[in-house]
């Protein structure tokens, strides 16, 4: 049988060819016949809001590949107390079988032509987003819109999904940044966003058909959904809004308001390395106040910012290196949503200097709230709050992101330019009212490990 040429051997050949060629002139060039090359004019992005509610929101940027988004008011926070746990089990059923196409179906044919589809949550909001090339973009849309709008949650199809849930919920109990998080939330607030991005232990294989259902039916409704397209005509997403995700009319089941309580939880264990996480309420989503606090949480210090780095540049890391000598890691932490925030400072040490660490990194915010904010790094920490939101729009994920954020929060989008000047008209007063209002506020703590030498939240 014979074998197939090795390419150097075609490669050889090319270049031979091109040695032997002696041009002194370039060829002539037909015009007549040349292909027109395609001016593509730059575009903007476009917002609209149907008479249903629907927002539609679309960049047109002549890719190749069309990515979009469907985010739905109905994240955990709207889970009722009786099915705790249920926005988990919707994120992983999104795969499922649908009125329109069984699981199987839905899996091959998105395959088929090199497409993706996935769900993910929030305590806000569920996102279903689809990837494909434009030309197979009708194929994934079909799929997607019935993902959203027609699924059935067979009953044997759901019990097929408990070991996967569980799998989630094994590998965030290994996770002491995710548990810490979690209980910070359940401590914070007495109902909405209280609620776990995981189902309960005792909630497992719990959550039916029928309250799948009706939680469908409440919440997926098209006053409560922003549709989000890049690499797609406005008018496009129009007509598929007005068509297709029109089946559950009104503005649907309201859910409760957050309300901020403050409290603490201690997660003892055998771990010498202690997690600790005080916090206290913040601001809004989208608000001149949410911008104060981004400030000063890079001001205080959110991570590294180069790859397997470390923080010792951070304020935080600073202040605490001055009253202990055993490791530590320290970072500002920020959350913000539709009706509240929350804004502390999260540290993670050796049992024995945990009250060491903890006091010395809300020393840190103290300083800030009595005005020893600089000039140079107030300066430092807009540019690092301008850059990480410029480098997050350079991925199809981030920006698809911020323009679903920015249209639920306000209904429109504004261009990076005003959200940088919004930025820059952050003044160090503001960013001194923003760590006062933390340093005063009603403080909420979670710690994680061996708590033998970690004081307890009324002690700080």
């Amino acid at each position: 049988m014979k074998g197939v040429r090795p390419l150097n051997h075609l490669s050889r050949r090319c270049y031979a060819a091109a040695r032997r060629s002696s041009l002194a002139e370039p060829l002539p060039v037909d015009r007549r016949n040349a292909p027109v090359k395609p001016v593509f004019q730059p575009q903007d992005i476009q917002v609209s809001k149907l008479p249903s509610g629907l927002l539609i929101a679309s960049l047109e940027n002549y890719s190749a590949i069309s990515k979009i988004g469907v985010f739905v008011n109905a994240g955990s926070r709207y889970e009722t107390p009786d099915i705790v746990g249920l926005t988990h089990v919707l994120r992983l059923a999104g795969n499922l079988t649908t009125k329109g196409a069984s699981a199987l179906k839905i899996c091959r044919s998105i395959e088929a032509v090199g497409g993706s589809l996935s769900v993910t949550s929030s305590r806000e909001h569920m996102a279903y987003s689809a990837e494909c090339l434009r030309d197979d973009f009708d194929t994934v849309m079909e799929y997607l819109i019935n993902v959203i709008t027609a699924p059935e949650f067979r009953p044997w199809e759901l019990s097929d999904l408990i070991p996967r849930i569980k799998v989630d919920i094994a590998m965030a109990k290994e996770c002491p940044q995710i548990g810490v998080v979690e209980k910070l939330h359940e401590a914070a607030y007495k109902n909405g966003l209280s609620n776990s991005l995981y189902c309960p232990d005792f909630n497992v294989g719990k959550i039916r058909s029928d309250q799948l259902q009706s939680f469908v039916e409440n919440n997926y409704t098209s006053a409560r959904m922003t549709v989000v397209g890049l690499g797609v005509k406005h008018s496009v997403l129009k007509q598929m809004g007005e068509q297709y995700l029109n089946v559950h009319p009104g503005a649907g089941v309201p859910g409760a308001k957050a309300v901020y309580r403050g409290g603490e939880m201690r997660l003892q264990s055998a771990d010498g390395l202690v997690h600790a996480l005080v916090a206290s309420e913040s601001a809004v989503t989208g608000s001149v106040e949410a911008n104060a606090f981004s400030v000063l949480q890079r001001a205080l210090g959110a991570g590294p910012h180069v790859k397997r780095g470390a923080n010792i540049c951070s304020k935080l890391c600073q202040g605490i290196a001055k009253a202990t000598t055993q490791p530590f890691d320290a970072t500002a932490f920020s959350a913000t949503y539709s009706d509240s925030g929350l804004f502390g400072v999260y540290t993670i040490s050796q049992y024995d200097a945990a009250g060491d660490v903890i006091i010395a990194a809300l020393a840190q915010v103290a300083a800030i709230a009595d005005g020893g904010l600089s000039a140079e790094d107030l300066a430092r920490a807009k540019n690092q709050v301008k850059a990480e939101y410029l480098m997050s729009l350079e991925t199809t994920e981030g920006l698809l992101e911020e323009v679903a954020a920015q249209v639920f929060s306000s209904g429109a989008y504004s261009k990076p330019e005003a959200v940088l000047q919004a930025i820059d008209t952050v003044t160090s007063s503001d960013v001194t009212n923003a760590a006062k209002k933390f340093v005063s506020g009603k403080k909420t703590m979670v710690s994680s490990g061996h708590l033998v030498n970690t004081p307890f939240v009324d002690e700080l």
